[in-house]
């Protein structure tokens, strides 16, 4: 078998009509929302990386140190022979765990992103020339056929991606996932904490303008895919906690009254001065909410790791029963 498989289960347009689909519903409702997906093109990935280096976010960082120190009890627990990465990305905090899962040989990383996977898979390969490599294109949220590998498999869903879900998404998710788990795997889940409200704005909402460059960079994914004409600077980034939900929420808000065209979808979208439209919730979690959750979807948690000043979480789960 070869080191290096790529399967795709997206059709070759689906991006393309899945921002179609979403500017389409999403900037035709009241409030107007896009999904944070489009943020991701290679400009956004860019900028995202930036935002990992800034001092104000902490999550990347606290996740990394939990891996490091946490990576050899994963091992132990788990004894995964495969890991299934979804979101995988880059694939950058994998090398924490593939260094200590000793009985690894497989590897499966599931993204939207062809180029994504293929980049990172060559890396990973040349770091571990015995593990094979499985790539998936494929998207998560919608139906995951993955393919016959070796268990027993540990699933992982890194950088407290799951907080980007509503709850009634995440129940769909967790219970999709808990289906597709044999007796012996594991679900590796990373969450971000409910914590000090100025900490949490503060990692969304930088003073360098970072984070506000990567909100409006959906705007430009708009413009170049769908001919829109938004212009950035006529919005605003804005950042704010809400207290009831316990997620960040990140918005654009219009500086003036304007229309924004977009002829792909024929469309012409109204915006009132102030009016917000939103591009991000991240949900924030606590101990028991984790547990409850994955319990609902079936999975019982057996081992909950922070860093060292408890901003963030790994969680361990298996099937129930």
């Amino acid at each position: 078998m070869s080191p290096f498989v790529m399967t795709r289960t997206l059709p070759l347009d689906a991006t393309a009509a899945a921002l179609r689909a979403d500017v389409g519903e999403g900037l035709t409702r009241c409030p107007k929302e896009i999904p944070p997906k489009w943020f991701y093109d290679a400009r956004g990935s860019e900028l995202f990386d930036e935002i990992t280096l800034l001092p104000e976010y902490y999550p990347t960082r606290a996740e990394r140190e939990i891996l490091i120190t946490r990576a050899g009890d994963i091992a132990a627990a788990t004894g995964a022979r495969t890991l299934i990465e979804l979101g995988s990305g880059s694939s950058d905090k994998t090398r924490h765990l593939l260094r200590a899962l000793t009985a690894l040989d497989h590897y499966v990383p599931v993204d939207v992103s062809e180029s994504a996977l293929t980049g990172a898979s060559r890396t990973l390969l040349a770091e571990h020339p015995g593990l094979t490599v499985h790539a998936l294109v494929a998207d998560f949220q919608h139906g995951l056929a993955l393919p016959d590998v070796p268990g027993p498999r540990l699933v992982a869903f890194l950088g407290g991606t799951i907080g980007n879900l509503r709850p009634s998404e995440r129940r769909t998710f967790l219970s999709a996932v808990r289906a597709g788990l044999a007796p012996g795997d594991a679900l590796l889940l990373g969450t971000d904490l409910v914590k000090d409200e100025a900490v949490l704005v503060a990692a969304y909402d930088d003073a360098t303008g970072v984070t506000a460059a990567f909100n409006k960079n959906v705007l430009s994914v708009i413009n170049r895919e769908l001919g829109a004409d938004f212009d950035p600077d006529d919005f605003d980034h804005v950042a704010r906690w809400d207290a009831r939900s316990e997620w960040i929420e990140m918005r654009l808000r219009a500086r003036a009254d304007l229309v924004a065209k977009i002829p792909a979808l024929d469309l012409a979208v109204p915006f009132g001065r102030g009016e917000e439209m939103r591009t991000e919730i991240s949900a924030k979690f606590r101990p028991e909410g984790v547990r409850r959750e994955l319990a609902a979807a079936g999975l019982d948690l057996t081992h909950w790791w922070t860093d060292g000043e408890g901003r963030f979480a790994l969680s361990l789960s298996t099937p129930a029963g």
